[in-house]
């Protein structure tokens, strides 16, 4: 029989088919093979000895969070209390869109900022809506519309917003939300597996946060060619890296302002520049 995986809890892993789900183990040769089920998977399974028999291929995959074959990735993106990260924020547009998944962007916490710091944040949030689809989190409707038929991965820093979301979407989650640690600027990690839930009309992943992710396996390449901005113009080399080569039409724009500094510099930093 065929199924998907919804939801993992250390060995158990629960598979939905036919409006049935079935609590799971995996044959002892993953293991020895090294092949890891991730939620989202598309498996075969045997119903009666409830053990998974077969990955199905996968459209692709994250690491941190753990989960396959996805849409598109919410991320959930705190402007204060934890502080807005444009490093932790490019970062995860950068992975994203390397596995060619639609990034969204959620922004929580404005009403905790000051005139000050909205000031300072609405021009950068202003560039990244020219690239990318970005809601506020009291854009309830609009939110659900986008989860329809839809499998869809929530992601971002501890203590973003991600189970406040889930709850606001929908009361009866009662998905356990934490306080934010004053000392360290961060959330305590309140999910603790990975579940997909059935959210208007789509599949909606609540992952456990984090506060640190990396660019394994992508290349330099890989990594200049996931910034959006930068696919727009031609440089004079075809093949430009837009650090020390001439006439390079990505440098002159940071310097004209008209693509965003904090940009280039996280992108200078991810390729080790």
């Amino acid at each position: 029989m065929q199924g998907r995986i919804i939801k993992q809890i250390s060995n158990d892993y629960t598979v939905f088919a036919h409006d049935k789900t079935y609590i799971c183990k995996c044959r002892g040769i993953f293991r020895k093979e090294g092949i890891k089920p991730l939620v989202g998977d598309f498996v075969e399974f045997h119903p009666d000895k409830k053990l998974i028999e077969r990955i199905l291929p996968r459209k692709n995959e994250l690491v941190r969070p753990p989960v396959a074959n996805i849409d598109q990735a919410i991320i959930i993106t705190s402007l204060k209390e934890p502080d807005f990260s444009t490093n932790l924020l490019d970062k995860l547009l950068s992975i994203i869109d390397y596995h060619n998944i639609k990034p969204i962007i959620i922004l929580t916490k404005l009403d905790l900022l000051s005139e000050q710091e909205k000031n300072f944040l609405m021009p950068m949030i202003a560039y990244y809506r020219q690239y990318y689809e970005i809601y506020e989190n009291h854009d309830l409707e609009a939110i659900k519309n986008c989860l329809k038929e839809r499998v869809s991965v929530l992601t971002g820093q501890s203590g973003a917003g991600k189970s406040t979301l889930l709850n606001h979407l929908d009361p009866s989650l009662q998905i356990a939300t934490g306080e934010i640690s004053k000392a360290l600027g961060r959330g305590k990690h309140t999910t603790r597996h990975v579940e997909l839930l059935s959210l208007y009309g789509g599949l909606v992943a609540d992952t456990p946060g984090f506060s640190a992710i990396d660019l394994k396996g992508m290349t330099k390449e890989d990594i200049r060619n996931s910034f959006p901005e930068f696919r727009n113009f031609t440089c004079e080399y075809r093949d430009c890296m837009h650090v020390n080569e001439q006439n390079c039409e990505v440098k002159k724009l940071v310097l004209e302002n008209k693509i965003l500094k904090s940009r280039y510099e996280n992108y200078l930093k991810f390729i080790g520049k």
